[in-house]
């Protein structure tokens, strides 16, 4: 059955007035959690890019061995781990000044992940304002996967019986979510006519000549296949699956009339409960709740935030939600099942 949040009334009741969030907002700051962690991105984007450029070197020296899948498979993880860095960029986390920011998410994001920065951070501000809400949230349309009932009833034909085992086609689903970004950002890059538009384009020429073009002039044909195919599933899989569990099943407000920003945020995002190495392994999406709450948090400070609006969500009565990453994802799964069950249930005449 698909999660709703019922609305509250308007007028007196148990909505959090604007400014008890306001408290806990101080709170965070007083904590010095807002401040830039410029330290640590330069480390960060540093060690990053050299572990890039090694394996770029390395695969130039394996090109004729069929090592080159190893290489592709550190690729594909090293260029996951950049993409967050973007993603902390177009958060404006990394740096004070919006242009820094701003030229460190185009480089990565066009330049190394082939997927158009301004496309993404357009689709990505939007999903943030409004967190899995119908029509509203560009996370929660209807493509290969039906995230509601309704979108699943208003199917017809094929895509109705895809809905129905979409849960069994989630997995190899996310082994092309590379393309679907490359191929969402071309399309958009063609659609727009400003001058901005000719720089990622030519960002995003160079990356297709690097990662598509170049492993068939320096590699045998079979490696260079195994390669790009290995690269762009892997990288594909890993940043599908870090993003899966941040809102999938979680509740779907039919309106947000009569909720406030501090439930909005905490009702329909699902935090991960691990060690340090699931926050990195995720790029500190794990901490969604809070990077909702406070987007330009650096991510080195989001696990410290944790116990702040957790107690905060405890003595304000709003569920906060927290699992392991293997509860995450049976959840997920479930959700899934669930929203197309409809389907599978034999009808009567």
């Amino acid at each position: 059955m698909t999660a709703t949040i019922t609305p509250e009334p308007a007028g007196p009741g148990p909505t959090l007035p604007r400014q008890e969030f306001a408290h806990l907002a101080q709170r965070v700051r007083d904590a010095g959690l807002m401040g830039k962690r410029t330290g640590y991105y330069s480390i960060k984007i540093s060690a990053t890019a050299t572990a890039l450029i090694a394996l770029a070197a390395l695969g130039v020296l394996l090109a004729s061995s069929w090592w080159i899948i190893a290489v592709a498979l550190g690729m594909a993880f090293t260029l996951a781990q950049l993409s967050f860095i973007a993603h902390d960029a177009g958060h404006r986390q990394v740096s004070s000044d919006r242009r820094w920011n701003h030229l460190i998410g185009l480089l990565i994001s066009n330049l190394c992940a082939g997927v158009s920065f301004s496309w993404w951070l357009d689709k990505h501000n939007r999903h943030h304002a409004h967190t899995n809400q119908p029509g509203r949230d560009p996370d929660l349309e209807p493509g290969a996967l039906a995230y509601t009932r309704d979108q699943v009833e208003a199917r017809r034909g094929l895509p109705r019986w895809f809905a129905r085992i979409q849960v069994f086609l989630l997995v190899p689903l996310l082994f092309l979510e590379a393309i679907n970004l490359h191929v969402a950002s071309i399309v958009s890059l063609i659609r727009r006519h400003d001058r901005s538009t000719i720089g990622e384009a030519a960002l995003m020429a160079v990356h297709g000549a690097v990662f598509f073009v170049a492993p068939f002039l320096l590699m045998g044909v079979w490696q260079a296949v195994a390669f790009v195919v290995v690269t762009q599933t892997a990288f594909g899989f890993y940043l599908g699956a870090s993003f899966l569990t941040n809102h999938v099943g979680m509740p779907v407000p039919l309106t947000t009339d009569g909720l406030d920003y501090m439930r909005r945020q905490v009702l329909t995002s699902r935090n991960l409960r691990g060690r340090l190495v699931t926050g990195f392994m995720v790029g500190g999406l794990d901490a969604q709740i809070e990077h909702h709450l406070f987007p330009t948090m650096p991510r080195a400070n989001l696990r410290r935030a944790r116990a702040l609006v957790r107690s905060f969500c405890a003595d304000e009565s709003i569920d906060y939600t927290e699992a392991t990453a293997w509860r995450a994802y049976r959840d997920v799964f479930a959700y899934l099942k669930a929203t197309g069950a409809t389907l599978r249930i034999p009808t009567t005449v």
